[in-house]
Protein backbone atom coordinates (compact mmCIF):
# COMPACT_ATOMS: atom_id res chain seq x y z
CA UNK A 1 0.00 0.00 0.00
CA UNK A 2 1.44 3.60 -0.68
CA UNK A 3 1.98 6.50 1.99
CA UNK A 4 -1.59 8.32 0.92
CA UNK A 5 -3.50 4.77 0.92
CA UNK A 6 -1.77 3.56 4.59
CA UNK A 7 -2.66 7.03 6.02
CA UNK A 8 -5.90 7.04 5.03
CA UNK A 9 -6.05 3.61 6.56
CA UNK A 10 -5.12 4.85 9.36
CA UNK A 11 -7.56 7.69 9.57
CA UNK A 12 -9.93 5.40 9.34
CA UNK A 13 -9.03 3.11 11.68
CA UNK A 14 -8.35 5.84 13.96
CA UNK A 15 -12.57 6.90 13.97
CA UNK A 16 -13.07 3.88 16.14
CA UNK A 17 -11.54 5.42 19.40
CA UNK A 18 -15.11 7.32 19.53
CA UNK A 19 -17.37 5.58 21.69
CA UNK A 20 -20.05 6.27 19.83
CA UNK A 21 -18.69 4.42 17.04
CA UNK A 22 -16.96 1.89 17.90
CA UNK A 23 -20.31 0.84 19.94
CA UNK A 24 -21.65 0.87 16.75
CA UNK A 25 -19.09 -1.29 15.11
CA UNK A 26 -19.76 -3.69 17.80
CA UNK A 27 -23.49 -3.76 17.30
CA UNK A 28 -22.90 -4.55 13.80
CA UNK A 29 -20.23 -7.23 14.08
CA UNK A 30 -22.54 -8.56 16.56
CA UNK A 31 -25.15 -8.77 14.38
CA UNK A 32 -26.62 -11.92 12.89
CA UNK A 33 -25.76 -11.33 9.41
CA UNK A 34 -22.90 -8.94 10.39
CA UNK A 35 -24.71 -5.66 8.95
CA UNK A 36 -27.09 -2.94 10.27
CA UNK A 37 -29.36 -0.23 8.98
CA UNK A 38 -29.13 3.57 10.91
CA UNK A 39 -32.53 3.11 12.28
CA UNK A 40 -31.86 -0.21 14.57
CA UNK A 41 -28.30 0.99 15.48
CA UNK A 42 -30.40 4.48 16.85
CA UNK A 43 -32.57 2.16 18.53
CA UNK A 44 -30.32 0.23 19.89
CA UNK A 45 -27.86 3.11 21.13
CA UNK A 46 -30.70 5.39 22.21
CA UNK A 47 -29.84 7.98 19.85
CA UNK A 48 -31.07 10.28 17.21
CA UNK A 49 -31.06 8.76 13.22
CA UNK A 50 -29.39 12.02 12.22
CA UNK A 51 -26.44 11.80 14.82
CA UNK A 52 -26.40 7.86 14.10
CA UNK A 53 -25.90 8.67 10.24
CA UNK A 54 -23.27 11.49 10.87
CA UNK A 55 -20.84 8.75 12.78
CA UNK A 56 -21.84 6.28 9.99
CA UNK A 57 -20.49 8.88 6.97
CA UNK A 58 -17.62 9.41 8.75
CA UNK A 59 -16.86 5.90 8.77
CA UNK A 60 -18.41 5.19 5.42
CA UNK A 61 -16.04 7.90 3.63
CA UNK A 62 -12.90 6.55 5.39
CA UNK A 63 -13.45 3.53 4.18
CA UNK A 64 -14.25 1.32 8.04
CA UNK A 65 -17.95 0.91 6.55
CA UNK A 66 -19.32 -0.45 3.15
CA UNK A 67 -23.29 0.56 2.46
CA UNK A 68 -25.03 -1.51 0.62
CA UNK A 69 -29.07 0.44 -0.53
CA UNK A 70 -31.82 -1.68 0.00
CA UNK A 71 -34.91 -0.10 -1.12
CA UNK A 72 -35.53 2.91 0.78
CA UNK A 73 -33.29 1.57 3.57
CA UNK A 74 -29.30 0.88 3.38
CA UNK A 75 -27.54 -1.36 5.11
CA UNK A 76 -24.20 -1.06 6.82
CA UNK A 77 -21.20 -3.53 7.63
CA UNK A 78 -17.44 -3.58 8.02
CA UNK A 79 -15.31 -3.42 4.61
CA UNK A 80 -13.72 -6.51 4.29
CA UNK A 81 -10.46 -5.16 4.22
CA UNK A 82 -10.89 -4.09 7.55
CA UNK A 83 -12.88 -6.57 8.97
CA UNK A 84 -9.52 -8.48 10.93
CA UNK A 85 -8.10 -5.16 12.19
CA UNK A 86 -11.32 -3.60 13.66
CA UNK A 87 -12.22 -6.96 15.35
CA UNK A 88 -8.95 -6.64 16.64
CA UNK A 89 -9.01 -3.41 17.98
CA UNK A 90 -12.27 -3.96 19.19
CA UNK A 91 -11.03 -6.77 21.54
CA UNK A 92 -14.22 -8.68 20.23
CA UNK A 93 -15.13 -11.88 18.89
CA UNK A 94 -17.70 -11.76 16.50
CA UNK A 95 -20.31 -12.06 18.92
CA UNK A 96 -19.98 -12.00 22.80
CA UNK A 97 -20.42 -14.72 24.64
CA UNK A 98 -22.22 -14.53 28.16
CA UNK A 99 -22.28 -17.37 30.58
CA UNK A 100 -25.97 -17.10 30.32
CA UNK A 101 -26.31 -18.48 26.94
CA UNK A 102 -27.91 -21.44 26.66
CA UNK A 103 -27.30 -22.29 23.04
CA UNK A 104 -23.59 -22.04 23.23
CA UNK A 105 -23.60 -24.16 26.17
CA UNK A 106 -25.83 -27.07 25.03
CA UNK A 107 -23.29 -26.82 21.65
CA UNK A 108 -20.59 -27.30 23.87
CA UNK A 109 -22.23 -30.10 25.83
CA UNK A 110 -22.94 -31.86 22.68
CA UNK A 111 -19.20 -31.52 21.28
CA UNK A 112 -17.75 -32.71 23.97
CA UNK A 113 -20.36 -35.71 24.21
CA UNK A 114 -19.37 -36.80 20.73
CA UNK A 115 -15.53 -35.73 21.70
CA UNK A 116 -15.54 -38.01 24.44
CA UNK A 117 -17.82 -40.89 23.46
CA UNK A 118 -17.69 -44.29 25.33
CA UNK A 119 -15.44 -42.71 27.95
CA UNK A 120 -18.20 -40.23 29.82
CA UNK A 121 -21.97 -40.22 29.45
CA UNK A 122 -23.75 -36.78 28.06
CA UNK A 123 -24.73 -36.68 31.71
CA UNK A 124 -20.93 -36.30 32.99
CA UNK A 125 -19.97 -34.37 30.21
CA UNK A 126 -22.70 -31.59 31.29
CA UNK A 127 -22.37 -31.72 34.63
CA UNK A 128 -18.23 -30.59 33.74
CA UNK A 129 -19.30 -28.33 31.43
CA UNK A 130 -21.55 -26.26 34.00
CA UNK A 131 -19.28 -26.57 36.29
CA UNK A 132 -16.62 -25.09 34.88
CA UNK A 133 -18.26 -22.29 33.28
CA UNK A 134 -19.65 -21.46 36.80
CA UNK A 135 -15.77 -21.97 38.45
CA UNK A 136 -14.43 -19.54 35.41
CA UNK A 137 -17.59 -16.86 35.96
CA UNK A 138 -16.82 -16.57 39.81
CA UNK A 139 -13.03 -16.29 39.50
CA UNK A 140 -12.54 -14.31 36.37
CA UNK A 141 -16.11 -12.50 35.62
CA UNK A 142 -17.40 -12.19 32.07
CA UNK A 143 -15.04 -12.11 29.46
CA UNK A 144 -14.86 -11.94 25.71
CA UNK A 145 -14.52 -15.64 24.62
CA UNK A 146 -15.79 -16.76 27.81
CA UNK A 147 -17.67 -19.67 25.94
CA UNK A 148 -14.54 -21.28 24.28
CA UNK A 149 -12.59 -20.79 27.46
CA UNK A 150 -15.16 -22.45 29.66
CA UNK A 151 -14.96 -25.11 26.75
CA UNK A 152 -11.26 -25.75 26.57
CA UNK A 153 -11.23 -25.80 30.66
CA UNK A 154 -14.03 -28.63 30.79
CA UNK A 155 -12.19 -30.74 27.84
CA UNK A 156 -9.19 -30.18 30.24
CA UNK A 157 -11.01 -31.30 32.84
CA UNK A 158 -12.72 -34.32 31.68
CA UNK A 159 -8.92 -35.42 29.30
CA UNK A 160 -7.24 -35.26 33.23
CA UNK A 161 -10.11 -37.68 34.06
CA UNK A 162 -10.18 -40.01 31.44
CA UNK A 163 -6.25 -40.36 31.79
CA UNK A 164 -6.44 -41.98 34.89
CA UNK A 165 -8.29 -44.80 32.39
CA UNK A 166 -6.39 -47.71 31.03
CA UNK A 167 -5.41 -46.47 27.95
CA UNK A 168 -7.54 -48.07 24.71
CA UNK A 169 -4.23 -48.16 22.97
CA UNK A 170 -3.79 -48.27 19.17
CA UNK A 171 -1.83 -45.13 18.02
CA UNK A 172 -4.04 -42.24 16.81
CA UNK A 173 -4.49 -41.09 13.10
CA UNK A 174 -2.78 -38.09 11.84
CA UNK A 175 -4.59 -35.44 10.11
CA UNK A 176 -3.03 -32.31 8.65
CA UNK A 177 -4.94 -29.37 7.29
CA UNK A 178 -3.02 -27.46 4.92
CA UNK A 179 -4.14 -23.95 3.41
CA UNK A 180 -2.50 -20.96 1.37
CA UNK A 181 -2.30 -18.53 4.76
CA UNK A 182 -2.78 -20.95 7.29
CA UNK A 183 -4.64 -17.93 9.15
CA UNK A 184 -8.45 -19.47 8.08
CA UNK A 185 -9.47 -22.14 6.55
CA UNK A 186 -6.69 -24.83 7.95
CA UNK A 187 -7.16 -23.70 11.64
CA UNK A 188 -10.79 -23.43 11.59
CA UNK A 189 -10.80 -27.12 10.37
CA UNK A 190 -8.13 -28.27 13.33
CA UNK A 191 -9.41 -26.27 15.65
CA UNK A 192 -13.04 -28.15 15.39
CA UNK A 193 -11.55 -31.73 14.96
CA UNK A 194 -9.03 -30.99 17.94
CA UNK A 195 -12.38 -30.08 20.16
CA UNK A 196 -14.46 -33.01 18.92
CA UNK A 197 -11.75 -35.59 18.66
CA UNK A 198 -9.44 -34.89 21.24
CA UNK A 199 -6.55 -37.16 21.64
CA UNK A 200 -7.96 -39.62 19.44
CA UNK A 201 -6.67 -37.59 16.26
CA UNK A 202 -3.43 -36.20 16.19
CA UNK A 203 -3.67 -32.98 14.51
CA UNK A 204 -1.82 -30.16 12.25
CA UNK A 205 -1.93 -27.52 10.02
CA UNK A 206 0.23 -25.21 7.59
CA UNK A 207 0.37 -23.25 4.78
CA UNK A 208 1.65 -23.00 1.55
CA UNK A 209 2.13 -18.82 2.26
CA UNK A 210 2.12 -18.37 5.81
CA UNK A 211 -0.05 -15.21 7.02
CA UNK A 212 1.70 -13.25 10.79
CA UNK A 213 -1.21 -15.09 13.02
CA UNK A 214 -4.72 -16.33 12.64
CA UNK A 215 -7.44 -14.10 11.67
CA UNK A 216 -9.11 -12.39 14.53
CA UNK A 217 -12.26 -12.84 12.53
CA UNK A 218 -12.00 -16.56 12.05
CA UNK A 219 -11.63 -17.30 15.53
CA UNK A 220 -14.23 -15.07 16.98
CA UNK A 221 -16.80 -17.39 14.69
CA UNK A 222 -15.22 -20.61 16.04
CA UNK A 223 -15.73 -19.06 19.94
CA UNK A 224 -19.43 -18.31 18.76
CA UNK A 225 -19.55 -22.15 18.72
CA UNK A 226 -17.49 -22.71 21.72
CA UNK A 227 -14.76 -23.57 19.69
CA UNK A 228 -10.79 -22.59 21.24
CA UNK A 229 -7.80 -21.70 18.83
CA UNK A 230 -5.75 -22.08 21.97
CA UNK A 231 -2.51 -21.16 21.03
CA UNK A 232 -2.51 -21.51 17.13
CA UNK A 233 0.01 -19.83 14.82
CA UNK A 234 0.43 -19.76 10.79
CA UNK A 235 3.41 -22.37 10.20
CA UNK A 236 5.24 -22.89 6.63
CA UNK A 237 4.31 -26.28 5.25
CA UNK A 238 7.38 -28.63 5.59
CA UNK A 239 7.85 -31.79 4.44
CA UNK A 240 8.10 -33.98 7.40
CA UNK A 241 4.59 -32.88 8.74
CA UNK A 242 3.46 -33.91 5.56
CA UNK A 243 5.23 -37.56 5.64
CA UNK A 244 3.82 -37.86 9.34
CA UNK A 245 0.34 -38.09 8.19
CA UNK A 246 -2.08 -40.75 7.63
CA UNK A 247 -4.58 -37.49 6.02
CA UNK A 248 -3.89 -34.90 4.45
CA UNK A 249 -6.80 -32.28 3.83
CA UNK A 250 -5.74 -29.33 1.26
CA UNK A 251 -7.90 -25.94 0.63
CA UNK A 252 -6.85 -24.17 -2.35
CA UNK A 253 -3.06 -25.20 -2.62
CA UNK A 254 -3.13 -28.75 -3.52
CA UNK A 255 0.11 -28.17 -6.00
CA UNK A 256 2.09 -26.96 -3.25
CA UNK A 257 1.91 -29.97 -0.98
CA UNK A 258 3.94 -33.17 -1.93
CA UNK A 259 2.16 -36.83 -2.50
CA UNK A 260 3.20 -39.49 -1.12
CA UNK A 261 2.05 -43.27 -1.51
CA UNK A 262 0.04 -44.96 1.60
CA UNK A 263 -1.59 -41.78 2.50
CA UNK A 264 -4.65 -40.51 2.01
CA UNK A 265 -5.25 -37.16 0.23
CA UNK A 266 -8.84 -34.91 0.19
CA UNK A 267 -9.08 -31.72 -1.46
CA UNK A 268 -11.81 -29.36 0.45
CA UNK A 269 -12.98 -26.69 -2.48
CA UNK A 270 -13.42 -23.66 0.11
CA UNK A 271 -13.32 -19.99 -0.07
CA UNK A 272 -10.49 -18.28 2.15
CA UNK A 273 -12.73 -16.35 5.38
CA UNK A 274 -9.77 -14.05 5.79
CA UNK A 275 -10.81 -10.67 4.53
CA UNK A 276 -14.85 -11.45 3.59
CA UNK A 277 -17.56 -10.31 5.28
CA UNK A 278 -18.60 -11.61 8.69
CA UNK A 279 -21.78 -13.48 7.37
CA UNK A 280 -19.64 -15.27 4.79
CA UNK A 281 -16.49 -16.62 7.38
CA UNK A 282 -19.66 -17.73 9.32
CA UNK A 283 -20.49 -19.43 6.57
CA UNK A 284 -17.72 -21.15 5.53
CA UNK A 285 -17.19 -22.30 9.60
CA UNK A 286 -20.46 -24.47 9.26
CA UNK A 287 -19.25 -25.52 5.78
CA UNK A 288 -16.06 -26.96 7.66
CA UNK A 289 -17.62 -28.16 10.72
CA UNK A 290 -19.82 -30.60 8.31
CA UNK A 291 -16.81 -31.77 6.77
CA UNK A 292 -14.89 -32.33 9.88
CA UNK A 293 -17.82 -34.60 11.56
CA UNK A 294 -17.75 -36.30 8.23
CA UNK A 295 -13.76 -36.79 8.40
CA UNK A 296 -14.33 -38.24 11.98
CA UNK A 297 -16.93 -40.90 11.09
CA UNK A 298 -14.32 -41.75 8.66
CA UNK A 299 -11.54 -42.38 10.59
CA UNK A 300 -13.89 -44.34 13.03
Amino acid sequence: MHKGGADAAAGGLALIADPTRARMLSLILTSPDGRATVTALADELGLRQPTVSHHAKALLDDGVLVREPDGRRAWYSVAPDHLDRVTELLDMPAAESRPDDEAAIVRVVDDLATRFAGTFGRETVERYVRESRDLLAERSGVSKRFTSRAAAFAAERLAALAAQAPESGGAAPEVLFVCVQNAGRSQMAAAILRHLAGDRVHVRTAGSEPADAVSPAVVGVLDEIGVPVGGAYPKPLTDEVVRAADVVITMGCGDACPVYPGKRYEDWELDDPVGRPLGDVRGIRDDIDRRVRELIANLA
